[in-house]
This record gives C-alpha cells, structure tokens and sequence, in this order.
C-alpha cells in the first residue's frame, strides 16, 4: 500500500490506522459549546463562544498523522486504499449554522447563487405506496435558498444552530475566505472523521453499542417514511449526536459537506445494486459523509470514506460545509 504525503490544505473500509498524534484534540482559545446530546444541541445558538474576537472560534486542532484513506468495504469509488500522512489543521468542531453564515452575509452582502438564480433543489417523500422514478423525491422550488430552505414559506426561525443549507461551492469557498480559512480537502475531512480508529462497515447503520443512532440519518423506507428513531426527521441541530474521539460533531449524517477538491473518477449511483460504475458528467465537487437522507435500504454513504459527485454550482437542501485553518 502505497504511502502518499499530503500537505495541509492541499487535495492530494478497511479498518482504520491512525498513527501518531492527531489523538488529542486541542481547542480555540474561548472554551467550547457543551455539546453532544440533545438537550445540549437544542439550547445552542449557533455562534461559538469567543465568535467575532478569537479567529479560531468553534474550531479544533488536529495534530498531523498518518491514517487509511478509503475503505475496500464500501462503494467500489472508495478504493484503492492508501496509507496518508497529514500535517496537522484546524478544523471546524460543527457544520457551519445558519447563524454564522448570516454573520457573514451581513459582514460581506454576500447573494448566494441560489438567491440569484431564485430556485434551489428541495427533498419532498412520496406519498407512500406510490410509483416514483429514481431521483423523483428531488424538487426545483422557486425562492427556496439558505433562508428559506424548503423555498418561501420556510424560514429560519428556531433554527439558526441548524446547518445552513442551500449553498453552493462558491458559496461555502467564500465564507471560508472571510474567515481567511480553506473548505477542507478529502484527505483532511476523512482523516478528522475517522478519529475513532474505526471504519465503518456498508451493511450495518451508524449506531452505539446499544444500538441507539450514534448519528442523523434515515431510519425507515426510503423515500417513503422516515420514522424519525434518531429523534429527527430532516435536518437536526448541529451537535446533538457525541462528538469523535477528537470532539467533532456530525461529520457522518445530516448534511452532506463540501470539500475543496473536484471530483474524480467513477461512481455508482445510491442503492443501484449496479456492479458497473457510471461515470460522472458535468463540472462535479466532491462531498463527503452523507446525510439525513442515507439509510440502510439506500444511499448507505453515512460512513467517513463515503465520496460522492456533487454539482459545484447546485444548493441543495441536503448539503453544508465547514471550514479549516492552518495557522
């Protein structure tokens, strides 16, 4: 197995090795958010303490490592595997929430793209027992955007510690320049997400040694029913499943995020069964860690290694961001 040196910030399963120190998180200067359950989660407003003075607010140090990037259980686009060293990064402890994008609109007026184009794609479930095509639960809104992310009649009241949604690439990129940090690289997210030492297995969902959801994704039919198991249905609160074992939240479930790097190679659709990739067509990012929306009956991308193709320049109601640093 081949070993690859990535530098920070640049794009460069089988059972996870982390190596050296990347086993013990250091945190920004303020003191974190008590989160991690939901009652912790619930009560969060969605800026971290010390946001606006300390410019490492709400983020955690991870020391470099050496780990294994992808999975040889998974989609056929995890592989092959390969041996990583990485340098050590800050990276955001949650999804970036509608409160600290708005922070950023007001500072900067920044329009996402969906606000100018005045439509962005909305998850809608069938009726159940009906006929629906693949792909047919996805719905272009008129005025539907990061403030209104189900399109007009949604807004964010209550939900500014949500993930913000609905924004491009461009979008995220430009948050993160504000901030004067990077979105992450693959090698970055997956490294910060497998720091359990553990990969996750295709067949069996992101659940606790009880079998409790340990994450936000679909427990049910999909698309039909979501019976809500993990005390959610749609989009939860940053932060209210346990963080990693280097106190980051959410980095598989309830929303896909955007990495800086485009996408490459093949890729098999969710829940195809197809033993043949397709290839992807078009200008792609590349997301990672699925969401609400991957079950076990379809998706099933809720795992660190997960990789999907993402249009850079369509917001969805299903995919967030968050950011690193390198200072």
């Amino acid at each position: 197995m081949a070993t690859v040196l990535v530098m920070a910030g640049v794009a460069g399963g089988a059972a996870l090795a982390l190596h050296a120190s990347a086993r013990a998180p250091a945190s920004a200067t303020a003191p974190p958010a008590a989160l991690g359950s939901e009652a912790a989660c619930t009560g969060y407003s969605g800026l971290p303490p010390g946001w606006g003075s300390d410019p490492l607010a709400g983020m955690v140090r991870v020391e470099g490592g050496r780990f294994t990037l992808g999975s040889d259980s998974g989609y056929a686009e995890e592989r092959p595997v390969q041996e990583v060293a990485v340098e050590g990064f800050w990276i955001d402890r949650t999804e970036v929430t509608n409160a600290q994008f708005e922070a950023f609109v007001q500072a900067t007026g920044h329009v996402t793209e969906a606000e100018r184009r005045g439509e962005a794609v909305v998850f809608q479930a069938p009726a159940k027992g009906t006929e629906v095509a693949y792909g047919g639960w996805w719905h272009t809104v008129s005025g539907a955007n990061w403030r209104h992310p189900e399109g007009p009649a949604s807004d964010l009241r209550h939900r500014a510690h949500h993930p913000v949604v609905q924004v491009t690439r461009a979008d995220a990129q430009a948050y993160a320049a504000w901030l004067g940090r990077n979105l992450p690289s693959e090698v970055q997210w997956e490294y910060a997400a497998k720091a359990n030492g553990q990969g996750e297995l295709i067949e069996r969902g992101p659940r606790d040694a009880a079998g409790l959801p340990r994450a936000n994704f679909w427990q049910g039919i999909f698309p039909y029913v979501d019976v809500g198991e993990d005390g959610h249905m749609g989009r939860a609160p940053v932060g209210c499943f346990a963080a990693n074992g280097l106190d980051l939240h959410d980095l598989i479930g309830n929303v896909w995020e955007w990495t800086a790097d485009p996408w490459s190679g093949q890729h098999q659709e969710h829940g195809t069964g197809s033993a043949a990739p397709e290839r992807a067509q078009g200008p792609q990012g590349l997301i990672k860690g699925g969401s609400f929306l991957c079950s076990t009956d379809f998706c099933v991308r809720y795992r660190a290694s997960a990789r999907h193709p993402q249009e850079s320049d369509l917001p969805a109601a299903h995919i967030g961001f968050r950011t690193v640093a390198t200072r």
